[in-house]
């Protein structure tokens, strides 16, 4: 196999897991005779940088001296804030030269402020989604995915996000067997799916205000396989129909029906990973009713099967599905 070269941008501000995380998987590879990356590390002026915990950086030198990588990639971090003019001139001149461009987490903000990201759909942390999107409206801004891929381009949500970016890097060079074998000596699963949500129902979702709501949302929670059409949930929370569903939405920002999808989608997940339940079975404790209903939310949300998806993330060996 070829050498790549992986080239890390530091900057003071930047945040330790978005260097450190993609670094290890990528340094990983080299366990395997011929399959190992060449992995510096840059900064403007090749001086130590401060990351956003207090820890001290030492790069491997100047990015004006650096060579053309195959990746290049920009790492997250409070100093994304307020960037320094000349590292996103270095970035606009010299990214486009790079086979591979990656970011992590709001790493992508430095990019859209280099106008690399314009016409792309990108991800990233979930706090900057609308900020990313409204000073910079040439880019697609998706909010859910883990990572999105896009042609040359490949951009993680927040932190540990860029540790399954950087899986699923390596399983493309290198081959499902070494991405596996980093991944488990990371003890991180072999991967999430890059259109997994960045957040569980409950936390993508805000908490409503008045306990009637508070409590429906804890009753789809705890009996997802339950009727939660709108009418039971209404008449749960003592509101008509019209009014349950108007409140719901606008304390919770989702609607009762997709809060509802994302909490049995999540307890489907669940079950799928962590028990040896049937997929018949599990379709019924989460209220799918039948497996073609299950599947069809599946391959709708993350865009595979749930006997797929079991077989990739499933905790247990010896799971049945049927």
């Amino acid at each position: 196999m070829p050498q790549q070269s992986v080239l890390v941008v530091l900057y003071d501000g930047v945040q330790s897991l978005d260097v450190t995380g993609p670094m290890e998987v990528f340094a990983g590879a080299s366990h395997f005779p011929g399959a190992g990356y060449e992995l510096r590390t840059a900064s403007l002026d090749g001086a130590p940088v401060r990351t956003s915990s207090g820890l001290l950086l030492v790069p491997d030198g100047d990015l004006a001296g650096a060579r053309v990588p195959h990746t290049l990639l920009v790492p997250g971090g409070e100093g994304t804030r307020t960037p320094a003019p000349a590292l996103v001139d270095w970035l606009r001149d010299h990214a486009p030269r790079a086979e591979r461009l990656v970011s992590v987490c709001t790493g992508a903000l430095l990019l859209a402020e280099a106008g690399l990201l314009d016409g792309h759909r990108v991800a990233t942390h979930w706090t900057v989604c609308d900020h990313l999107a409204r000073t910079h409206p040439a880019v697609e801004v998706d909010p859910d995915p883990i990572f999105v891929r896009d042609g040359r381009l490949a951009t993680s949500a927040g932190v540990t996000a860029g540790i399954d970016l950087a899986l699923a890097l390596v399983e493309e060079d290198r081959g499902r067997e070494i991405a596996l074998t980093i991944a488990r000596h990371l003890v991180v699963f072999l991967r999430r799916p890059g259109n997994q949500a960045q957040f569980s129902a409950q936390l993508t979702a805000q908490t409503a205000r008045r306990e009637p709501l508070r409590e429906v949302q804890r009753w789809i929670s705890e009996h997802p396989d339950e009727d939660l059409s709108i009418g039971a949930l209404a008449a749960r929370a003592r509101l008509s129909p019209r009014h349950f569903a108007r409140a719901f939405r606008a304390e919770t920002g989702l609607t009762p029906g997709r809060y509802v999808e994302r909490v049995r989608l999540e307890q489907a997940r669940r079950l799928l990973e962590d028990t040896t339940d049937g997929v018949l079975g599990i379709s019924r404790a989460c209220g799918y009713g039948t497996p073609e209903a299950m599947r069809r939310a599946f391959v709708k949300a993350l865009g595979t099967a749930p006997a797929e998806y079991r077989r990739r993330f499933r905790a247990h060996p010896a799971a049945v599905d049927r």
